[in-house]
């Protein structure tokens, strides 16, 4: 499931994510990296994401500002910070430059919730085609990493995406309708989507936003 390496460019880990692997670190002090592939792959079909009335509200309202690629650097910072629960992290400090080289080339991206000027949640990840690999988030307020993934899908769908690649399923993510499919189905849907193109949307014309945001609303969404 898991190979040890010693060494990592930003060129080997787009050629890793195309081929559906990805690195982690063992912890946040850890200097071992190592190329995961599991055997049953977390996704969020865009198609299906689950949006409840409430959530909707917020993400429509002023209760954060959001933005996308404002800070990068700050935003891997956030996520790679301790917090109630997460005690550790995966992300250590190879990954946050690894990641920040990534971003200088355009290949990955943030969202970003603000309040009152503070970055108080967030998101980052990885873009190859039409294929979104989410790497990890953040939140020091409550619905701020919710509210952010609300808004990275909008984009995602803007810009043409297909997949939404989420690396495994957890309780937060599973009530937006994540689920796991058997690394062959993933392989096969990746194939595709790399190959596709799509268009990254740090600022998309904000009544689009808008009207996609509410888009996502369906009967079933109740649950965030």
């Amino acid at each position: 499931m898991s190979r040890r390496i010693v060494e990592i460019t930003p060129e080997l880990m787009l050629r890793a994510y195309r081929h559906g692997l990805f690195p982690m670190a063992e912890s946040r002090l850890g200097d071992r990296l190592y190329w995961l592939d599991p055997e049953r792959r977390g996704v969020l079909p865009l198609e299906r994401f689950h949006l409840s009335r409430r959530l909707m509200r917020t993400a429509l309202s002023d209760a954060f500002e959001v933005t996308a690629d404002r800070d990068f650097a700050a935003t891997i910072a956030g996520c790679a910070t301790p917090a109630p629960g997460r005690e550790d992290t995966w992300i250590n400090p190879q990954i946050e430059r690894l990641f920040r080289e990534l971003h200088r080339m355009g290949h990955a991206h943030s969202v970003e919730c603000w309040r009152d000027g503070m970055l108080v949640g967030g998101l980052y990840g990885v873009v190859l085609g039409a294929a979104f690999f989410g790497e990890s988030m953040f939140s020091f307020v409550s619905d701020a990493s919710k509210v952010a993934l609300v808004h990275l899908v909008a984009r995602l769908k803007l810009g043409g995406f297909t997949l939404l690649d989420t690396q495994f399923v957890t309780t937060h993510l599973s009530q937006f309708g994540a689920t796991e499919i058997p690394r062959p189905l993933y392989k096969a849907m990746l194939a595709a989507a790399v190959d596709q193109p799509a268009t990254w949307l740090a600022a998309p014309e904000p009544a689009a936003l808008d009207a996609t945001i509410r888009a996502l609303r369906r009967p079933e969404g109740d649950h965030a």
